[in-house]
Formats: structure tokens, sequence, C-alpha cells
């Protein structure tokens, strides 16, 4: 039997459930949501418009309800906690991983998550607690302070008796962590080595001190560098003091590569990575009109730009024609220099002392570029228009406008950062408005001094 691909698998339940929608079959709804693992679940949330998604939502087993919500999209979490009480969201969140509950917690109301917190057992309270103190795109706030830790002095038979007491163990669990008598964190002891080391051996000499603790108030793109990096499973994180604070695993460190890879795509474009697909119009109007406007004003400075020209354009109506090609050339050359600039950012590699080697390589690369196609583009000119001269302007715009292309895509994303904001976000309106102001200022410029 032929295997279902990811978006087949996504599109029957979804078609499906549109089906007992549209016919009022709410057993069959049931059904059918029932059959489903929670993160399909959330899935199939998350591709349905508001409408729908708020029928489906209260036939969901309520006690799936929290894993589907730990699965979701920000903004699908949001739009759902709206349909729940008070008791609905103490019962979803009561068997929840801890650090999955803090994911939920934050976009709580504050006097709903006292309520919520104050339903929990001070235990499990004091863990919550722990996340929300840190920022959720930190160490801190990814981790999860369901750990197992162990002393140094106790031997392999003692943890394993103590291992069989605990019954279950978490998941995603590799290692076990050593600490002292007040928690600094030693080392972790692999179960690989447990179960096959000696049992009379202490923890101290089978402990491994190779996994360097990561600080709370470490950014969680460094943790994904570092997991990725040194094939990490879980890691231990520490306060200032190298106090065990708890764990981060494989499958949260996932979400954040996701969510990176959704931030750097839908931030070229002044959207959110937790955007909702089916959000209302109102929202979406609200969230993607600022950078319209920031879009709308760079575009009347380079129209003012070509204003500058407009008796030069009169006289040479083969200018108007051609402008598009300039810009546009200037416009794509530089995006692959941004694209390139803030993956390396994204990734790690680029640093004070490699960018200046990054800068010259762009530009050469730039101006090579600019040379090969400013002589194709030049001689199609000259036989469209049958104008040497026009054809030799192009050119050495093109030229000028891809090095200032690579200068630009390499200098703006580093300079953004430097400042504080984010490159993703804004670097490629600042470029498209250097590529076509440098464009535009070159081509009409030299017409104007050996033209007109």
């Amino acid at each position: 039997m032929p295997e279902l691909n990811q978006e087949q698998a996504t599109t029957l339940p979804i078609h499906a459930l549109s089906e007992a929608l549209k016919s009022g079959r709410f057993v069959r709804m049931r059904r059918l949501l029932a059959s489903l693992h929670p993160a399909e679940t959330a899935h199939l949330l998350e591709s349905l418009p508001p409408l729908e998604r708020k029928v489906c939502w209260p036939i969901i087993n309520p006690d799936l309800r929290g894993d589907v919500l730990s699965y979701v999209g920000e903004d699908v979490r949001t739009d759902l906690i709206q349909y729940m009480d008070t008791a609905d969201l103490i019962s979803a969140t009561e068997d929840l991983d801890v650090d999955d509950v803090a994911d939920i917690l934050q976009v709580l109301p504050n006097h709903v998550m006292r309520e919520v917190l104050r339903a929990m057992d001070t235990q499990h309270r004091r863990r919550v607690e722990t996340l929300l103190a840190y920022e959720e795109d930190t160490a801190g706030g990814l981790m999860n302070t369901d750990v197992i830790t162990v002393r140094s002095d106790i031997t392999l038979e003692v943890v394993l008796r103590y291992l069989r007491i605990l019954g279950d163990i978490p998941t995603n669990t590799d290692s076990l962590y050593v600490v002292d008598h007040d928690d600094h964190y030693l080392g972790t002891l692999e179960l690989s080595k447990l179960v096959s080391r000696s049992r009379s051996l202490t923890v101290s000499k089978a402990m491994s001190n190779q996994i360097e603790a990561i600080d709370a108030s470490t950014p969680e793109s460094d943790v994904a560098h570092r997991f990725e990096k040194h094939n990490l499973i879980s890691a231990p994180v520490v306060d200032p003091d190298n106090r065990l604070l708890g764990r981060i695993t494989i499958d949260d460190v996932v979400d954040v590569i996701r969510d990176e890879a959704e931030h750097s795509m839908l931030s070229l474009a002044g959207l959110s990575e937790d955007e909702d697909t089916f959000a209302p119009v109102k929202k979406s109007i609200h969230r993607r009109s600022l950078w319209l406007g920031v879009n709308l004003l760079t575009a009347f400075l380079a129209a003012w730009v070509i204003g500058l020209f407009d008796t030069t354009i009169e006289k040479q109506v083969a200018l108007a024609i051609l402008m598009p090609i300039v810009a546009s050339m200037g416009g794509v050359a530089g995006s692959q220099t941004l694209t390139l600039v803030i993956r390396s950012m994204a990734l790690g590699q680029l640093n004070d002392s490699n960018q200046r080697w990054l800068l010259r390589k762009e530009i050469l690369v730039g101006a090579s570029n600019g040379l090969i196609w400013a002589t194709a583009i030049a001689f199609v000119t000259f036989l469209w228009f049958q104008s040497v001269t026009l054809g030799l302007l192009i050119g050495a715009a093109i030229v000028i406008n891809l090095i200032a292309a690579a200068f630009a895509g390499v200098s703006i994303p580093i300079m953004l950062k430097k400042f504080g904001s984010d490159p993703a976000l804004s670097a490629g309106v600042l470029l498209t408005t250097v590529t076509d102001v440098v464009g535009f200022v070159a081509f009409l410029g030299f017409a104007t001094l050996f033209i007109v």
C-alpha cells in the first residue's frame, strides 16, 4: 500500500472534517479528532479558518487539549484559550511538562495565570515560576526543570536502585546530572555507562565532563547552535553560580530551529513567525500595514530621485524603458548577498574577524557579475536602440549598482545588528532603497552628462 506524503496526510483529515462540519455530523468529527495524535490535531486546527476552529475545539477530548495547546503556534494558542475558562485551563495544564505549561501561561492574562498557578501543588508551581522568571527566547525559558540528579560519591548500584524506585524517567533522558551538595553542576553520567560499567564504581569514576553547562541567559539561537555542533540530545542549564536549574532536550531545540527558519523567511516580508494564516482580517491588516508604510516611504524616495532627472527622461524616452533593468539587477544581486549574510549570522559564522574579508569577496563577486551582465545588456541595448552610448551607459550603471548592492548586502545587516535591530526584519527594505537609488542616480546621471 503506497504511503501518504505530508501534504496528503494533512489534506485528507481536513477535507473529512470540513465535510462533517457542513453536514453537522459531530459524532463523526469527534471520532476523527480522537484518532489523531495531539501534534496532528494541532496541525489540523492551524489549517482551519477561525470559525471552524471554534466549532472543533470543544469536541476535542479534554484530556488531550493541553497537549494540543503545547503544539500549536502562539497566535492559534491565544485564539483557542479564549474559549476556555479557568477550570478548563487548570485541567489542561495538569499533566503537561513544566516548559509546556510555562509556554501556555505566558499568553494568559495575569489574573488567570495567577489562578492557574494557585491550583498547582507547591513543587510544580515553583518549577513553573522558575521558568517564567526567564525570557522566553533564552535557555532559561526553554529548559525543563524535570531532571534526575545524583551525587558523585555514590556507587552505580545505588543509582540503579534509585532509578528503580522512581519508576519513570523524563522523556529524552540520555544522561543523569551529577551535582554536589549545593547543586553545583559537576558533569553527566550517561545511561549507557550506567548499565555497562561495574556497579561497584562510584559516579565520579564513571561520569563525564565533556558536556558544558549552558547559562540560563544564553539566547535560544546559541543553544541550537551548540546542540547542532556537538550532536547533543540534552544539555544542563545553570545559573551564574553554576547551580543546576534544569535541562534542554533535543525536541525543544528542533522547535527553535524551525522557528528560526520561519522567522528568517517571514521577517523578510515584515511578518511574524507566530502569525496565524487564518487570523482575522483586522488583525492581519494591523500587523502588515507598518511595513507597507515603510516601503511606501522608500518608494517615494526612489520616485523623488527619478523626478530629479525628469528633463533627461523627457528628451530620451529609452531611459524610462531601461531603468527597471538597472534597479532589478541590483535588487536581485543585493538579495543574494543579504540572504547569505543573514544566514551566516544565524549560524554564528560571521564575526568581527571575517567581516572585512566577506565584504571584499562580495564586492569582487558583484563587480565580476556586473561586468559579465553589463556586457550582455549593453549589447542587447545597442541592437534594440541602435545606440552605442546608451549601451555603454547602462552597462556602467549595472556595474556600479551591483557593486553597491554587494556592499549594502553585507554592511546593512551588520550595522542593524550592532544597533540592536533584527536584520531579517528590516534589512530588505533598506537594501531595496539603496539599489533603486544608486541604480537610478548612476544611469540617469550618466545619461544627463553624456547624452542630453
